[in-house]
């Protein structure tokens, strides 16, 4: 594809897609091959928002996760801090493209300039980054904006957060979401269940790579089909099932994660006379089970107050009573923590899993131990 062709693609994923916002005409394309710290068929697409990487490779961050040492790979710094409120990462390795190289260099040593002409990555105000601060101050010399560190630049970045997220909601909802059901409708296989995957970047590959959506050349087209499938479908054709309902604002006790978006994973914990615990997969609902403590002195003698523990049915993702289930472990299917046990309501359903997905075992809740819990880590 020429230049100058994917310069209109990328004004138009930027504007139409609700990702972007009016500027200078400024290019955030990869002059070449951009570096990716991402691994697999995913690698190629923002894991928050789904925006491919390449096209806003000259505002891409890099980090790792602190506790399994994932590398993750944003569109914007913005994506980042929101990858932040669920994750732990390490801001001492995070990792921005230099705009004069176009090599991933270290953040915290970088120079950005904030606030030039050009157009921000999922924020009204842009930061782009450089190793040399002769480069970042003949930028801003030509380009406006302000010469600061990457202190400054979350900072800033965090105190827009919410009004960012809010500018884009609104957009998606008016334009993006109405365009990705029409495209979904008309081109996609009806039997893809967006449930199915724990990141909208995985999703995105797998329509890709099986043409689930045929030969969709559109990257406008194929983020609003993906943001629809992801943001709205996922959620709502669950609208009328008995699920293990969950807040946004409910997080993982064990690992930490935003429970509301792994729905097909959901399970709970209810607590005697007072609330419940909420948990993206039935293993870490097992850890936070055998010892609460464990994960915070406020757990602890908690553990005889349990009440109805409540796990989704992998097939008609509806809630269902933990105790009574049968669980696979050892199949081909992960979910967000990995290696799960995999919920059904009866063993029949169980055994047609595990023949399908090479599963290793069917158990009962009874038989689920503290050393098999932590054995599916392995």
């Amino acid at each position: 594809m020429k230049i100058k062709n994917i310069l209109i693609v990328f004004f138009g994923l930027l504007i139409s897609a609700t990702l972007g916002f009016s500027g200078d005409n400024f290019s955030k394309v990869a002059s070449s091959t951009p570096e990716l710290t991402q691994k697999g068929k995913s690698k190629m697409w923002c894991p928050i928002c789904g925006m491919n990487l390449k096209i806003f490779y000259k505002t891409s961050h890099a980090s790792k996760l602190t506790d399994n040492g994932k590398d993750r790979q944003y569109c914007s710094v913005r994506c980042l801090l929101v990858d932040m409120e669920e994750y732990k990462i390490d801001l001492k390795g995070v990792k921005v493209v230099d705009l004069t190289t176009e090599k991933l260099i270290d953040a915290n040593k970088a120079f950005y300039v904030m606030g030039s002409k050009v157009m921000g990555t999922m924020t009204k105000v842009s930061k782009l980054a450089f190793a040399k601060k002769s480069d970042a101050e003949a930028f801003a010399k030509k380009m406006g904006g302000e010469v600061v560190d990457f202190k400054a630049v979350l900072k800033s970045a965090k105190e827009s957060l919410k009004k960012d997220i809010a500018m884009g909601n609104k957009k998606k909802q008016k334009k993006v979401y109405p365009m990705g059901k029409k495209i979904f409708e008309k081109m996609c296989d009806k039997k893809i269940d967006p449930t199915t995957y724990n990141e909208i970047n995985e999703l995105k590959a797998d329509i890709k790579a099986r043409k689930l959506c045929g030969d969709l050349k559109s990257p406008k087209k194929f983020q609003a089909v993906s943001l629809y499938l992801w943001e709205v479908k996922r959620f709502g054709d669950r609208a009328n099932i008995a699920t293990v309902k969950v807040a946004k604002d409910e997080k993982c006790p064990v690992c930490g994660m935003f429970v509301y978006k792994y729905p097909r994973w959901a399970a709970q914990i209810e607590i005697k006379g007072k609330h419940h615990f909420s948990f993206d997969g039935v293993k870490d609902l097992m850890k936070f089970y055998f010892e609460p403590a464990k994960w915070g002195d406020k757990f602890k003698g908690m553990k005889k107050n349990f009440g109805k523990i409540s796990v989704t049915d992998y097939y008609s993702q509806k809630a269902i009573d933990g105790e009574k289930a049968f669980y696979v472990i050892g199949s081909d299917i992960l979910g967000p923590m990995g290696n799960e046990l995999i919920p059904f309501i009866n063993e029949a359903d169980a055994k047609s899993f595990k023949g399908d997905h090479r599963g290793k075992k069917i158990v009962k809740f009874s038989e689920i131990t503290k050393k098999l819990t932590y054995d599916l880590d392995k």
